[in-house]
């Protein structure tokens, strides 16, 4: 159960700096511990954000620390890992990737840690499995990001178009958190009534949905040629993860979870609705997936699979 309300970020990149900032707005957290191999950023990325605290919402304790610091952390976040490049695919980042959080993980578990992990370092999934792997957690306290950014660019997006409020949208990105992901327009929602409904009652083109959701795709594509980097969206998204934990929302939300057998896959991380609470993972909601959304959301299963049997022997 939550204790100090502490957070120990591993990673003091653009992801998780945006996270830092965002929770410093926010509130909510006692104290927030930065880790980072650079150990100068972690200590000026630390002296900048507590210099907002007498603006910020609730006071936070804010320092650069070492991998002590995760004994009585109630959350570890890992956003370390080189970032996506131009044109770069997130499975492509994945054989470094694994073998930085793999240290990483193995430190945490050094020091005694007995929370939740949470992970964005991309690719997601595999990363989120190479947390569990190296970690030996119970799989519900290891948790990532998932697709967590890429339902909330698709709510912004219907939102938009329908001229709807997007907190409003109830739709669900599932699967890979990359180019295989899909949404199961079948289960969405405006309100309480069906996405579908809605744009045949206003003679909206269902065509636009495969637009929309193709645009999600592309968006951290299109983001990185335009800036280099993604990361305020994740960063937010992140933050709403933490606060579901802290405060024990029982939140529903698209993320990377370990699959028993709820969409007829085992022992694979991946994107689905799951309920989100102060022990972690509560349950997976096992929405009605058509035979069409099934067979994508194997897809998705396969291509993660294929890549797990790359860095099986990293693991």
């Amino acid at each position: 159960m939550i204790n100090k309300r502490k957070i120990v970020l591993v990673g003091t990149g653009f992801v998780g700096m945006s996270f830092a900032y965002s929770l410093l707005n926010q509130g909510g957290v006692n104290e927030l511990v930065l880790i980072d191999i650079d150990t100068a950023k972690a200590e000026g990325e630390a002296m900048d954000l507590s210099h907002g605290i007498p603006s910020a919402p609730t006071k936070m304790k804010i320092k650069a620390g070492d991998y002590s610091e995760c004994k009585d952390a109630d959350i570890v976040v890992i956003t370390a890992g080189i970032n996506q490049k131009p044109n770069q695919t997130r499975l492509e980042l994945v054989e470094i990737n694994t073998k930085i959080v793999k240290e990483i993980t193995e430190n945490v578990v050094k020091n005694e840690f007995q929370g939740i992990f949470v992970v964005a370092s991309n690719p997601v999934d595999i990363m989120t499995y190479v947390v569990a792997r190296a970690s030996g957690f119970p799989k519900e306290k290891v948790i990532g990001s998932g697709t967590a950014l890429d339902t909330a660019r698709v709510r912004f997006l219907v939102g938009e178009y329908l001229q709807v409020s997007s907190k409003n949208i109830h739709a669900y990105v599932m699967g890979e958190h990359g180019d295989s992901s899909f949404v199961s327009w079948e289960n969405s929602y405006v309100g309480c009534k069906s996405l579908k409904d809605v744009m045949k009652d206003n003679n909206y083109p269902l065509s636009e949905l495969d637009q929309i959701h193709q645009s999600v795709v592309n968006a951290a594509y299109e983001i990185i040629e335009k800036k280099k980097a993604t990361y305020y969206g994740i960063g937010v998204a992140l933050t709403k993860i933490i606060k579901a934990i802290l405060n024990d929302e029982n939140e529903i939300m698209t993320l990377s979870t370990y699959q028993r057998g709820e969409y007829n896959q085992e022992d694979i991380y991946i994107g689905v609705p799951a309920i989100l609470g102060a022990n972690g993972v509560q349950e997976i909601l096992k929405l009605k997936l058509s035979e069409e959304d099934q067979m994508k959301f194997d897809n998705s299963c396969n291509i993660l699979r294929d890549t797990i049997k790359e860095i099986e022997k990293i693991l």
